[in-house]
């Protein structure tokens, strides 16, 4: 067994990245075994949502709003985005809270993680980490409305926000309040930080999009070689509907790298700031 990796400690930018991907490396089989058991049934439902999604793309390439069937399409339409939008915000409470309690679970027990306490903690905490991430994403949204830099500020300790509700015990209020007593003299650190790991997902999804792509580009040049490329309905077919749906769930998995960075961020923060970690070693050394 690989030595456990310490969370509360303090780490260099390179450090939270080189260990997110070193706990990835080392806990891949089991963490996903979890995600997909805990979010399984979720995460079908998602997949379908995004391929319906895209399959009422290519109609509505075809047959604009303003026909005589619009209404039944944007009736079709609205439930679409509501299962899709439905299904991607279960996804993502389960997905947090998921990979946040095996991270809480490895490091109360030493590196052993307990699954039946990681599930017990996803059934417990679901309604609260269900109202921060509706809480925070409302923030966030409003802040961009308001100008990229307030809703580049909130983002950054609001980030933070499921991993304090978890790791710290506190309420949905609380989190957020505290959160950004946590980040206030660390804010552009931890914004470089984030916004370094949000980077090399991007990147790493687009490894993803490449088959979508490259299909993409053959489809328009042959579209454009039979004379009609003026309409996008020749663009969309069931096999774009395939790649797109299947890009976009690596991408939706990827986010798991951004959880678990998270986890580092936070307790980086927690031990510069209170030391807890510090403290418990210190109160260990007399056991």
């Amino acid at each position: 067994m690989s030595q456990p990796i310490e969370f509360r400690k303090q780490r260099e930018l390179g450090d939270i990245i080189t260990d997110t991907f070193k706990f990835l490396r080392q806990n891949f089989k089991p963490l996903f075994k979890d995600i997909f058991k805990i979010t399984g049934p979720v995460f079908v439902i998602l997949i379908f949502a995004i391929g319906y999604y895209s399959y009422l793309g290519m109609d509505f390439t075809s047959n604009p709003f303003f026909n005589d069937t619009s209404e039944q399409n944007i009736d079709m339409f609205f439930i679409a985005v509501f299962i899709l939008f439905s299904s991607l915000v279960a996804f993502y409470v389960l997905l947090y809270n998921t990979v946040l309690h095996y991270i809480k679970s490895y490091i109360g027990n030493a590196g052993v993680v307990d699954h039946t306490e990681v599930f017990r903690g996803v059934k417990n905490d679901f309604g609260k980490m269900l109202g921060l991430m509706l809480l925070v994403g409302i923030i966030t949204v409003f802040g961009l409305l308001l100008c990229v830099l307030p809703g580049t500020y909130v983002w950054v300790p609001l980030s933070l926000a499921p991993a304090m509700m978890i790791f710290a015990r506190t309420s949905v209020a609380d989190s957020i309040s505290y959160v950004f007593n946590l980040v206030k003299d660390n804010w552009w650190m931890t914004f470089f930080t984030l916004f370094v790991i949000t980077l090399l997902v991007y990147i790493i999804g687009m490894i993803f999009q490449f088959p979508l792509m490259i299909y993409f580009f053959i489809k328009a040049i042959t579209v454009s070689h039979e004379g009609s490329v003026a309409n996008p309905a020749d663009l969309i077919d069931w096999v774009y509907v395939f790649f797109n749906t299947v890009s976009s769930v690596f991408q939706y998995l990827l986010s798991v790298i951004g959880v678990v960075a998270s986890a580092f961020i936070y307790y980086h923060l927690d031990e510069k700031k209170n030391a807890t970690g510090t403290y418990e070693r210190i109160s260990n050394l007399g056991s």
